[in-house]
């Protein structure tokens, strides 16, 4: 007998103006689920309802059983954190863009041997001390993934976070992110506009369309 799998998020006849509308959907945790559909479908929109950045118009949307509305906003993107497609680099060395997600959410810093297997897992070959406003645009992307997973959040919420890299390099490193996250039990969403990419590592693919859900395949 299948053992069914807890819901991280439910929504339930969530509207967001003419952008998205959703019945219902179920996104699993500990899981990965991807997100995939044309430009302007409607895919980040979801994320960023996701962890409160926008509200709906309609519909409710909960995150472990409890409405999203009722989860002070902040300790909500503690746990949810959202990754964007141009990811902010702070003034500083790649230590300090690594680590800067930790100070922003209240909590102790890791050490350098932590930081060196970050690096690791983003397949960025750089040293700790480097200036960040240097990097390659996807080196800062390769950072910024570095930095959410420093942070350990329950929810990772990606937009299209391997757009900046070659597709090479895309699979090497998305597919090592993916390996990281299942082994802590983080549930990852993911935006992409890499099928092939997404049909490989997904657990859960979801399709949408001009704002509503076409198909949803868990595997």
């Amino acid at each position: 007998m299948t053992t069914p799998v807890a819901s991280q998020f439910t929504l339930d006849n969530v509207r967001f103006g003419r952008i998205l509308e959703v019945p219902h959907l179920e996104i699993p945790e500990g899981k990965v689920t991807c997100i995939v559909g044309r430009s302007g479908s409607g895919k980040t929109t979801l994320l960023r309802l996701l962890n409160r950045m926008i509200s709906p118009d309609a519909g409710t949307i909960l995150y472990r059983g409890t409405p999203i509305t009722e989860i002070d906003p902040v300790e909500l993107r503690r746990r949810v954190v959202m990754l964007p497609q141009s990811p902010v680099m702070f003034d500083g060395t790649i230590r300090d863009n690594l680590l800067i997600g930790l100070r922003f959410s209240d909590r102790p810093p890791v050490d350098d041997d932590t930081l060196h297997r970050i690096l690791e897992i983003v397949d960025l070959r750089k040293d700790l001390s480097e200036d960040a406003s240097l990097l390659s645009g996807g080196e800062k992307q390769r950072v910024a993934l570095g930095r959410l997973i420093a942070m350990q959040p329950e929810t990772a919420l990606l937009d299209e976070p391997s757009s900046a890299l070659d597709p090479g390099t895309e699979h090497a490193v998305i597919s090592r992110i993916v390996t990281a996250a299942r082994e802590r039990g983080v549930t990852v969403v993911m935006v992409t506009h890499a099928q092939d990419l997404a049909e490989q590592i997904a657990d859960e693919l979801i399709e949408i369309e001009a704002g509503r859900i076409v198909s949803n395949v868990r595997r």
